[in-house]
């Protein structure tokens, strides 16, 4: 054994508690943390020969990389959509390093049976029903990929053939319909072999990223009976609008097509009262995306995919193999990994340790903050929202001169104070806030909106 792996072994407490407490002093200056950085750019060292062991790494890592991470686990992180990472579920985090479990396959150890139990756990959560089935992938896009994989096995059925057997070749042509489809789905269908030219736009409402449903009956109708997919969104990410699922899914009277919801942080809504009722039509999905390392907020990466088509979903992602056995339900015949991490033990632990109560506690704060700031925006001549505070992203512009959104978002960086992701919205340069972090108060608002003010 090399005498440093050796020296590491015989430390292990020790470097263990050495860790933790260097965590811990991470975790506890993420309030004044610069809540993101303008990275500079750093070359590669060459790769030592002679290591320098975990307490000369830690050490190095402390120096070089360390302060030039943003405090994206903070509460003023408010790009994109990121969750940060609650006690539990760092702690289910550390354990899955620790554990080292590989839950593809149920030959050597219960994981897949956590996994399950996650699983289900989240779809009670949201309120599905026992016949949406699922496994964990790696966040939105996979699931996306996930989902839109089995409706492309989909679409060969309706046609008689097995694009998983013959390959996509055989499908002909393929229309993707949808209102704003995220810019993963497009990602997917190139990964697919559909193509990004298979999505087709359908017109949204007025004033609205929710597709018309007249338009999309008029766009199915003009297909003369041919199977599509559509692509379904609870909650865009410009501004939390949601599809109105129940009509989408009402067409399926008249039309074949398989329904996909892209639900990565919209399907948390399920736990606010004002706000559950947006999912109506949820459970009539052939296929669902949510994404975990965002509201529920666990580390990255962790998102699970949904869909009551598990046959299909075997048919497309099995891994026949002798060492593995015959093909059943185990997970590695599910997604497109054969190993991977146990990813479902991080949301295994928020989930046992929050509950229903907390984790509704998280959304519930969230909304009303994101609808807060809003509120404070609004009130700020410098600024013009875009759209109302539908959900927990928030989207507004400057009032006068739009074009100057990108010196505000690099003003809001440089304070330290928060970070907030240019978007257009209608052709609008504009800032989107999105509120998941379970860290987030009042507190925090205000100093988010006293950045936009100064940065004005």
């Amino acid at each position: 054994m090399d005498s440093r792996l050796g020296d590491d072994l015989a430390q292990l407490p020790e470097l263990i508690d050495a860790t933790g407490a260097y965590a811990v002093r991470i975790l506890d200056g993420l309030g004044e943390r610069p809540v993101a950085r303008v990275p500079v750019r750093r070359e590669p060292l060459p790769l030592p020969d002679p290591g320098i062991g975990t307490r000369g790494a830690l050490a190095a890592f402390a120096e070089r990389w360390e302060p030039g991470f943003s405090a994206s686990a903070g509460s003023r992180y408010l790009g994109f959509v990121t969750g940060g990472c609650t006690p539990a579920a760092l702690t289910g985090d550390w354990l899955t390093g620790v554990l080292d479990q590989n839950p593809t396959s149920g030959l050597d150890s219960t994981a897949p049976d956590l996994e399950r139990e996650t699983v289900a756990w989240l779809r009670e959560l949201i309120g599905l029903p026992a016949a949406h089935e699922g496994a964990f992938v790696s966040g939105a896009t996979m699931s996306n990929f996930a989902g839109l994989a089995i409706a492309r096995e989909w679409l060969g059925e309706q046609r008689g053939i097995s694009i998983a057997e013959q390959g996509i070749a055989a499908l002909g042509p393929v229309r993707v319909l949808s209102g704003r489809a995220h810019s993963s789905v497009g990602k997917a269908l190139s990964m697919l072999g559909l193509g990004r030219s298979a999505l087709h736009p359908v017109d949204v409402l007025p004033g609205r990223e929710a597709v018309d449903v007249a338009r999309l009956d008029a766009a199915l109708g003009a297909l003369n009976g041919e199977p599509a997919i559509v692509v379904a969104n609870a909650g865009t990410v410009n501004t939390g609008d949601f599809d109105d699922l129940r009509a989408i899914a009402a067409l399926r009277d008249r039309h074949p097509f398989w329904l996909h919801v892209d639900a990565a942080f919209g399907a948390f809504a399920a736990l606010s009262p004002g706000h559950a009722h947006l999912l109506d039509g949820l459970a009539e999905a052939d296929s669902i995306c949510v994404d975990l390392h965002k509201w529920l907020n666990v580390p990255y990466d962790s998102a699970v995919q949904l869909t009551r088509r598990r046959d299909l979903q075997t048919r497309v992602f099995q891994n026949a193999a002798a060492y593995l056995g015959p093909v059943n339900d185990d997970l590695v015949h599910l997604t497109p990994e054969n190993s991977r991490r146990l990813r479902a033990l991080a949301a295994w632990f928020a989930l046992a340790a929050y509950g229903r109560d907390g984790q509704a506690e998280i959304v519930r704060r969230d909304l009303a903050l994101a609808e807060l700031l809003g509120e404070r925006i609004a009130a700020m001549p410098a600024y013009r929202l875009l759209a109302p505070v539908r959900l927990n992203v928030v989207c507004f512009t400057v009032a006068d001169d739009p074009a100057r959104i990108g010196q505000v978002a690099q003003a809001v960086t440089d304070s330290g104070e928060a970070f907030l992701t240019t978007t257009t919205y209608e052709g609008v340069p504009a800032l989107r806030a999105a509120f998941s972090n379970w860290r987030t108060t009042r507190a925090d608002v205000d100093r988010v909106a006293k950045a936009l003010e100064r940065a004005a």
